[in-house]
């Protein structure tokens, strides 16, 4: 079985009185006294680990699939929207990419060991900085049980102990990937507590095992805005995070209209319920009446429903398109559905302070066939992706050559963008002499 968290928990008495110890303290030691196994591992014995993980979802498939059709029915009988039960549901090729994504991570030159920045010193020193594990990392999230072998192997391959935990809807599916996670680890030699699943009740007793920095290292949050918030409040460990993903879209001027139609369309309706999905669309004011109708017209045959500004309201009516009027709080809004703010600016400028108003750091892309302009975006928009004449769905770290994404940090220590293997490393310092003693 998985190492898990006991149902019930001693009682130890302490100098001021009677106390209860930490229920995930086990966990946590556990996977602490597993990084230096790991850390020892050769490159290889960590990628066949990975590579059993691959072969041991494929093997599990129906009883992981089963495990999640409960899930999804306990979802569904709740009330759960559709944006979210996508991001719960499993099916065959969703189970297959999965695997796929473990094996394109074995596919990945290990960082570790590897010494970058190497420079001689006049005194004939070489100082460098090595690749090293982080160590220990408490991994919370919601829904998508995919992500939890996509984290675990990244994890693994970094040479870092990981401990997931997962949200409650998604729990039967966690527990038989995690169990098969940590059963391939131990048919290779390593360490099976280097992945372990918590399933934690009440937010107190989730700040408890945030409360354990003597053990772990480093807290990633994946989830929603408010799940991200109490991390961020109540833990003691850092913690890399991103609360949400507002994307936005400008069509420039000089944006050609099939490309302006086809990554609107891509951005929002391919699948709307991720944080890379395009929120809100910015159209130049001189461009409006070439561009703005043509994508309005392919997005609202594909369900989307358009909140718009005064501006963008007279252009669409007049081509009898159904529009809602935009409020305040629909330029801050992550919908994570098929709906779509749409606002007409005056230019680059408003376009981009409109960005940084109401955007939160994750991605933007400008269309345009000016260079100029293009460039300009790309260096004064602060946001961790940001993109030239292609669609926000490539925000991820697959598509931009990571491998598999332990997720998106909109923070800037120490990294800003979505995550793969060398975001979760650490540099040390290395140097190399030949009997130097400082004067």
């Amino acid at each position: 079985m998985t190492p898990g968290v006991r149902t019930h928990y001693p009682v130890i008495t302490g100098q001021n009185g009677v106390f209860s110890m930490n229920p995930f303290e086990k966990v946590a030691s556990t996977a602490r006294q597993a990084v230096p196994l790991l850390a020892r591992a050769s490159a290889a014995q960590r990628d066949a680990g990975l590579a059993r993980m691959a072969e041991g979802l494929r093997a599990a498939r129906s009883r992981l699939l089963e495990a999640n059709a409960a899930d999804v029915e306990a979802a569904r009988t709740a009330g759960a929207a559709p944006a979210f039960l996508d991001r719960l549901r499993l099916d065959d090729p969703r189970v297959e990419a999965m695997a796929q994504a473990l094996l394109e991570v074995v596919a990945l030159p290990s960082p570790l060991g590897r010494i970058d920045s190497l420079m001689v010193r006049p005194n004939g020193l070489r100082v460098g900085r090595m690749r090293i594990p982080l160590g220990v990392i408490a991994f919370i999230y919601e829904a998508r049980p995919n992500v939890t072998s996509d984290a675990a192997g990244l994890c693994i391959k970094a040479g870092n102990a990981v401990i997931l935990k997962g949200g409650s809807d998604a729990q039967r599916s966690n527990e038989v990937i995690a169990q098969v996670l940590a059963e391939a680890l131990a048919q290779v030699g390593l360490p099976p507590g280097a992945v372990q699943l918590v399933g934690l009740g009440d937010r107190a007793q989730l700040a408890q095992l945030l409360q354990l920095d003597q053990y772990i290292d480093l807290v990633i949050p994946r989830g929603g805005e408010q799940l991200i918030r109490f991390v961020a409040e109540h833990s003691r460990i850092p913690v890399l995070k991103h609360y949400k993903g507002v994307c936005h879209i400008y069509l420039d001027e000089s944006a050609p209209v099939e490309m302006a139609v086809a990554l609107c369309e891509n951005a929002k309706v391919q699948r709307p319920s991720v944080c890379n999905a395009m929120e809100t669309l910015l159209v130049h004011r001189d461009a409006a009446d070439r561009l703005l109708p043509e994508v309005a017209r392919r997005l609202v045959d594909r369900g989307v429903t358009l909140h718009v500004c005064p501006r963008a309201r007279a252009i669409l009516q007049a081509e009898s398109l159904p529009v809602l009027d935009a409020t305040e709080e629909d330029w801050y809004a992550e919908y994570l559905s098929l709906d779509l703010a749409v606002r007409v600016v005056d230019g680059l400028e408003e376009a981009m302070a409109h960005i940084r108003q109401y955007g939160s750091a994750h991605t933007e892309a400008i269309v345009t066939a000016d260079h100029g302009r293009a460039m300009e975006f790309m260096e004064r928009v602060d946001s961790s992706v940001v993109l030239v004449n292609a669609s926000t769905r490539f925000s991820d770290g697959g598509e931009l050559g990571l491998g598999a994404e332990i997720g998106i940090s909109t923070s800037k220590l120490h990294a800003f963008g979505p995550m793969g293997l060398e975001e979760l490393t650490a540099r040390k310092f290395v140097v190399l002499g030949n009997g130097q003693t400082r004067r």
